[in-house]
């Protein structure tokens, strides 16, 4: 099962977020996703999707 989020920007962010993990692996996830919230004008509804998003992932990887 995928999650495909809805909105240009919030799939851009995603992607942003994907990429600068590559190049970034020391920074911190709550700071990425901070600057893509800003970088991509994101909802506060999108925000919080992608907060959720990136938990999810990260307790699911642990």
């Amino acid at each position: 099962m995928s999650i495909v989020p809805e909105g240009e920007a919030l799939r851009n962010a995603i992607k942003w977020i994907s990429e600068e993990r590559e190049c970034r692996p020391d920074e911190k996830m709550n700071a990425l996703i901070n600057q893509a919230c800003i970088r991509f004008d994101l909802s506060p509804l999108d925000s919080e999707f992608i907060f959720r998003f990136y938990k999810k992932e990260s307790t699911s990887q642990g």
